[in-house]
């Protein structure tokens, strides 16, 4: 598939997605969803390059660093082909949120603050949460989530889609 058939189904720029091609943009969870429809292939696919033989799948530990642009997001779970729950590790930072646009999904979305601040602000609400703070919200409502500072900030994020966006 040429990048202009690839930008044509999921309505991304053929120059943003060549930046995710060559690793210098990491997309956010609704474009990694969207890439992989589009592709005809697993989320996990795009991520990872360890063990799958259909009966369970494993991430060995690629421990991302707060604040470095290029482990923004990782993909710790939900690697069995048919799971249709996928778990990341989010590292928001001040400049990549003010990069990024809202963000909106089918499925379910859970939260859970493993280090730093980070504000939720989804349907005009904002709220601050600290580690410890688990939320669940309604991906398909427009959200975005922001670092409250310069604080190193990870959150775990599970994102479970409906059986028609697998």
């Amino acid at each position: 598939m040429t990048l202009e058939m690839l930008a044509t189904k999921t309505g991304l720029t053929k120059s943003y997605l060549s930046k995710v091609e060559r690793g210098l943009s990491k997309p956010s969870i609704e474009v990694a969803l969207k890439i992989a429809k589009a592709l005809n292939v697993s989320v996990e696919a795009l991520f990872s390059h360890d063990h799958q033989d259909g009966k369970f799948g494993i991430q060995r530990a690629v421990n991302g660093v707060s604040g470095d642009p290029e482990s923004y997001l990782s993909l710790v779970g939900g690697l069995h082909p048919a799971s249709r729950t996928r778990v990341f590790i989010v590292r928001p930072t001040i400049a990549s949120s003010r990069n990024r646009l809202v963000s909106h999904h089918s499925g379910e979305e859970i939260l859970f603050v493993l280090r730093g601040q980070v504000e939720v602000k989804i349907n005009g609400q904002t709220e601050v949460l600290r580690p410890g703070d688990c939320a669940s919200l309604d991906p398909e409502s427009p959200h975005k989530l922001s670092p409250v500072s310069d604080v190193p900030t990870e959150v775990l994020v599970v994102v479970s889609s409906s059986e028609e966006d697998n």
